[in-house]
């Protein structure tokens, strides 16, 4: 096949809808188009002239999976705005709601999305119950999950769109018994986040790119703080990201692509470990050392391994903080600016997310701007897809092979298509 016209208009066991327009002449890939395909909805145009405090829950609605990155984004943004001054309750409470959403988000994507590749199944609930070791994937995930959404039902009131978090603080502390229970929970799915770990460090999936890296980076590591950094050394405040990613017209796509001195680069899991994989929890390192010792790393498989450490790092994080604070009922904190401009950087779990708002005297959004993590990898993902296809070629793999061999690409990136603006249907038209 050295000519070859390949249409994508459906990608399976992704979060949203996105196509991919493959043109190959000579046995070189000429075009490699990978287009966002959910139609814009324009949350940026919808809150000009929305009072802010209502703006978080709004951009919320952006996406269902990782809605509470959003809203932490959103409430950083009006706080920094308007001179908030939070209580420390309340930034813990801020990260436990991340370390519950890394959990529920990574687990979904690693098991639903990604494990039924590695065992040969259509789908997660076509797992082989007389398997032993896929009979206990099934009672592990569900039960990770569990952990993950109730972690989030008593921080943020509930596991996704969550109600408590609010500009100033959070409208509901968490009561003794909740906490007890939520710490029996964690404790339980530990030995089940260490074989999820050991499934995907065993796991002999690979493709190596040599690209950019960036996060949002703290000591300890975190999601919420820190500056940001890259693998070439750059250091950047977070008010100043914006102006160190180029935004990119992609004509055939619904959102944005984004570059990094002119170059295609990569946020999430694996850029989070690679750039500071040393300021996990110490237990986590512990645990997950024969992980970690792959990383830094350029396999961009390596990033579904990364998410598994990731929730155990947040395991172990929000045990330390359920037993160590002392919840009580708070007064959110109130603004001591009346206008101003602000922005919010969180790692969301597919990587680093953008909130900028300026708010006028009335206390009204004038302009709001938002850049997420799948428009960021947009372009890094066109770029690997290109590159693998031609690998494919030279090996003759036949057309159902390049097509299964494109969609465990893409989805390593665990890319949210609801964010940026079903995989996949292939067309085939050879010349």
């Amino acid at each position: 096949m050295h000519n070859v016209d390949l249409s994508l208009d459906e990608v399976t066991k992704v979060e949203g809808a996105a196509t991919m327009e493959v043109k190959v002449r000579n046995g070189k890939v000429e075009q490699c188009e990978f287009g966002i395909a959910e139609f814009k909805r324009f949350y940026t145009q919808a809150i000009r002239g929305k009072p802010y405090a209502g703006v978080p829950q709004l951009v919320a609605r952006i996406c269902g999976t990782c809605s509470n990155a959003h809203i932490l984004a959103s409430i950083e943004a009006c706080e920094k705005a308007l001179g908030f001054q939070i209580s420390e309750q309340t930034s813990i409470m801020k990260r436990l709601t991340m370390c519950a959403l890394l959990i529920r988000d990574h687990a979904l994507h690693l098991y639903l999305f990604v494990m039924p590749d590695i065992y040969g199944q259509d789908n997660f609930l076509a797992f082989d119950e007389d398997d032993e070791e896929q009979h206990q994937h099934l009672h592990d995930a569900f039960a990770i999950k569990a952990a993950g959404n109730y972690l989030a039902d008593i921080i943020a009131g509930r596991s996704v769109h969550g109600i408590n978090p609010t500009i100033g603080g959070f409208m509901k502390a968490p009561t003794p018994e909740e906490i007890n229970q939520a710490l029996v929970k964690i404790k339980e799915i530990r030995p089940a986040v260490t074989r999820l770990i050991e499934t995907f460090r065993k796991c002999d999936w690979s493709f190596d790119r040599k690209t950019n890296y960036m996060a949002l980076v703290s000591d300890p590591f975190g999601y919420l703080e820190g500056v940001i950094k890259t693998d070439d050394g750059a250091v950047i405040e977070e008010r100043d990201y914006r102006e160190h990613v180029e935004r990119v017209v992609i004509p055939y796509s619904q959102a944005s692509g984004y570059t990094y001195r002119g170059e295609s680069f990569m946020v999430g899991s694996l850029a989070r470990i690679n750039l500071s994989k040393d300021t996990l929890h110490e237990e986590t390192k512990k645990d997950a050392a024969e992980a970690l010792a792959l990383f830094p790393s350029t396999n961009i498989y390596h990033n579904n391994l990364a998410q598994g450490i990731e929730i155990l790092n947040s395991m172990d994080v929000a045990e330390d903080l359920l037993r160590e604070t002392k919840f009580a009922a708070e007064t959110p904190a109130q603004p001591t600016k009346k206008y101003g401009v602000g922005v919010g950087v969180v790692e969301a779990p597919r990587g680093t997310l953008y909130h900028r708002y300026h708010i006028n005297e009335e206390g009204k959004i004038v302009k709001g701007t938002i850049v997420v993590p799948t428009g960021q990898n947009q372009i890094n993902i066109e770029q690997d897809v290109g590159r693998l296809i031609e690998q494919m070629l030279d090996e003759s793999k036949t057309k159902d092979e390049m097509q299964f061999e494109m969609e465990k690409l893409i989805r390593a990136y665990d890319p949210c298509m609801s964010c940026a603006s079903h995989f996949l249907k292939v067309k085939w038209d050879e010349k």
